[in-house]
C-alpha cells in the first residue's frame, strides 16, 4: 500500500502549488467576470457583463468564427490522417520511410507552422512567386487571398499541417496492433478490401479517432497564435479576441475578458468530460 501511494505523496508538494495557482486563478477570473474588481472601484456582482457579452454581435461572429475554424480543420485532418496512416499501414515497404517523413510536422511549434504558411501562401509568398513565372497568373495581386481572410483558409492550412499528422499517428499505432488474422479471415469469407476497411478496420480505430478529433477540436478552439498571426482583421476567433480586450487601458473592461476567458473555460470542460467519455470507450474495445 506503502509502495503504491509513494508516487503521489511525492507529487503532492508540486501538485498543490500547480493546483494552487490554477484554481486561484479561475476563481479571480470568475469573480472578476462577475464584475468584482475591488482595484479600479468594482465591488457588486452581477450577471450584466455576461449578458452583455452574450447578446454582443461581434462576441457571437467570434464565437461562431472560432467553431468554424475548429470544426472544419479538425474533421479534414481526421479524414485525411486515417486515409494517410492506412496508405502507409498497407505500404509494406516503405512503412519506415513514410513514419519518419509524416511525424516531421509534429515537432514544428505551431509558431513556426503558421510563419511558413504565410511565407508560402501570401500573396507575396513562394507559391504565388512560382506561379507567376510558370505564367499560371499574371501578377501576384492575382493570387487567392488565402491569408488574412474572412474564411480562414491560412488558419486552416495551418492546422492541418500539424494536426493531420497527428492523427496519422495515433491511427496508424491502434492499426498497428490490430490482429492481421482478422483481415485474414474476412478475405477469406469473400470480403473485398473496402469490406475489411468499412465492417472491420473502422469500428476498431473509431473509438481512437473520436478522441483524437476532441483533442485536436479543444486545442484548434482555444488556440491563439495561429488566429493572432494569420486571422483576419474580423472576425477575430474568441482567444484573440479575449487577448484584445485584456489588452484594453481601460481597467474597468476587464471584466469584459474574463467572461469571454470563462466561457473558453466551460467549453474546454466539456471537452474534457467527452474525451474522458472517449476514452472509457477506448478501454472498452481495448485490442
Amino acid at each position: 500500500m506503502i509502495k503504491k501511494l509513494k508516487p503521489y505523496i511525492m507529487l503532492t508538494p508540486v501538485m498543490l502549488i500547480i493546483l494552487g495557482i490554477f484554481v486561484m486563478g479561475l476563481i479571480i477570473a470568475f469573480s472578476q467576470s462577475l464584475g468584482y474588481f475591488p482595484v479600479v472601484g468594482l465591488k457588486d456582482f452581477t450577471l450584466k457583463y455576461y449578458k452583455e457579452v452574450l447578446t454582443d454581435k461581434s462576441f457571437l461572429d467570434s464565437f461562431k468564427f472560432s467553431l468554424y475554424i475548429s470544426f472544419v480543420s479538425s474533421v479534414l485532418a481526421v479524414v485525411i490522417g486515417v486515409l494517410l496512416a492506412y496508405s502507409i499501414f498497407q505500404s509494406k515497404n516503405k512503412r519506415k520511410v513514410e513514419e519518419i517523413i509524416y511525424k516531421l510536422p509534429i515537432i514544428v511549434p505551431h509558431s513556426i507552422a503558421a510563419l511558413l504558411v504565410y511565407n508560402m501562401m501570401a500573396q507575396s509568398g513562394v507559391l504565388s512567386r512560382i506561379l507567376y513565372y510558370l505564367g499560371f497568373i499574371e501578377g501576384q495581386g492575382h493570387f487567392p487571398s488565402l491569408i488574412f481572410d474572412r474564411k480562414g483558409i491560412g488558419i486552416i492550412i495551418s492546422y492541418l499541417w500539424k494536426e493531420i499528422p497527428f492523427i496519422a499517428m495515433v491511427v496508424y499505432t491502434v492499426l498497428s496492433n490490430i490482429n492481421e488474422d482478422l483481415f485474414d479471415a474476412a478475405s477469406n469469407l469473400g470480403a473485398n478490401k473496402r469490406q475489411v476497411f468499412w465492417k472491420i478496420i473502422l469500428p476498431l480505430i473509431l473509438p481512437s479517432i473520436l478522441s483524437s478529433f476532441i483533442i485536436i477540436f479543444a486545442f484548434s478552439f482555444g488556440a491563439f497564435e495561429v488566429p493572432y498571426l494569420l486571422g483576419p482583421t474580423t472576425p477575430k476567433t474568441l482567444p484573440v479576441k479575449a487577448y484584445i480586450e485584456y489588452t484594453n487601458p481601460d481597467l474597468t473592461h476587464r471584466p469584459y475578458t474574463m467572461v469571454i476567458n470563462m466561457i473558453l473555460t466551460f467549453y474546454s470542460l466539456i471537452l474534457v468530460w467527452l474525451y474522458s467519455k472517449s476514452f472509457k470507450l477506448i478501454s472498452r474495445f481495448n485490442i
